[in-house]
């Protein structure tokens, strides 16, 4: 086999398993991916920050494991969601609900490592995590949000 069958296999292989656990790659997926890596790139920004001024433990690698850990288990809701609605009926109600749950999640951990920086964060921001929020069906104090410290 050459390369480019190793190359076409894989692209063949990745497609079918994304198209099974996520259901195909919609807008919403590709934005919570997006948000995920910003959010894991702003988190370790955040915690070399805080660790230059003594106010956190800065960077531990054993705290990014952890982090990465979090964003597979994201993905992983995901297609649990998205494997639920195959079995009541193929509507995307859970796999829309649980990415908007998601993405609303990870735009406030972006908006508070930003916070934790020291960047301003405009009020539009701010407002996007409230529609978000109502569009996952969670409330104010719900969900993982309301018992959830931040690194």
């Amino acid at each position: 086999m050459d390369k480019s069958e190793i190359y076409k296999f894989s692209a063949a292989f990745g497609g079918s398993a994304i198209t099974y656990l996520f259901g195909g790659w919609s807008f919403a997926l590709a934005a919570l991916l997006t948000f995920t890596i910003i959010d894991y790139v702003t988190g370790l920004i955040a915690a070399g920050v805080e660790g230059k001024k003594g106010t956190g433990p800065g960077l531990k690698s054993k705290i990014g494991l952890i982090g990465i850990a979090q964003k597979v288990f994201i993905f992983a809701m995901v297609a649990v969601s998205h494997l639920i609605d195959g079995v009541l009926g193929d509507s995307h109600l859970f796999r829309d609900a649980v990415s908007y749950f998601y993405l609303a999640n990870e735009l406030l951990s972006i908006v508070e490592n930003g916070g934790r920086i020291g960047a301003p964060v405009p009020s539009i921001i701010r407002q996007a995590v409230e529609v978000l929020k109502s569009k996952s069906g969670e409330k104010e104090g719900d969900g993982e949000n309301a018992s959830k410290k931040k690194r």
